[in-house]
């Protein structure tokens, strides 16, 4: 069986992240640094909090899957959940130095994207154990590391730095538990034991393409809402 080729899911994750940015409004200025907005970005903080919560749902039933199959790979999946439980606390914050409250979070819906990616995610789980799912939390922190300052410094920039402090408490948590390296180590065991390399590229090709429709419909029903409106 061929193994995970971290060069190449690198690689992969780049070019499909070409592609979005491409096709996405504004997708490219915003992880560029180059842009912001503020109905955008407290929808997008919204929407963080809202997945950290599924995701953690999914990573717990990526463990159960485990089962007593592998317990060296149970206890990795173990350690980065017990790591990011309760970290949508820190996003909460900065939602709140907005004015945006607890009511108006809890009544708030994800975006379509985010449910058909979960639901991706835990379909497969069933089908195919813990593999696809650890090839998504690779994802998340490759993005982060890549990415997340990047927009929270804009963010920081045009709102204030006191809008930001929860956003970069979680940065600086993740940079100091290495989180990228740990969810590779993880992701690499996971599709050796329960699936392949090739489907782990293509699971990657599926959720990057799903976060690119999820970046657009958060710019549709804010910005774009915003602009039809004043039309």
């Amino acid at each position: 069986m061929t193994k995970l080729d971290r060069s190449r899911l690198e690689s992969l994750a780049e070019e499909l992240m070409e592609k979005q940015f491409q096709r996405v409004t504004k997708l490219r200025e915003l992880h560029a640094g180059e842009w912001t907005d503020r109905d955008y970005y407290i929808r997008h903080i919204t929407e963080t909090v809202l997945r950290i919560r599924l995701n953690n749902e999914v990573d717990t039933y990526a463990l159960f899957k485990v089962g007593s199959k592998d317990d060296s790979l149970a206890a990795k999946l173990a350690q980065y959940l017990a790591e990011e439980f309760g970290h949508e606390g820190m996003f909460t914050r900065d939602l709140n130095k907005f004015g945006f409250t607890s009511e108006q979070l809890e009544a708030t819906d994800v975006f379509p994207a985010t449910k058909q990616l979960m639901g991706y995610l835990r379909l497969e789980a069933d089908k195919r154990g813990p593999a696809p799912t650890t090839v998504w939390d690779w994802f998340v922190e490759w993005y982060s590391d890549r990415y997340n300052q990047i927009i929270t410094n804009k963010a920081a920039e045009e709102f204030g730095t006191e809008f930001t402090q929860g956003t970069q408490t979680h940065l600086d948590f993740d940079e100091s538990h290495d989180h990228d390296e740990l969810m590779f180590r993880t992701v690499s065991q996971a599709v050796e034991g329960f699936g392949s390399a090739e489907q782990a590229y293509a699971d990657l090709a599926t959720y990057i393409d799903l976060i690119g429709d999820y970046f657009q419909e958060l710019y549709d029903s804010t910005v774009g809402a915003r602009e039809l409106a004043s039309a």
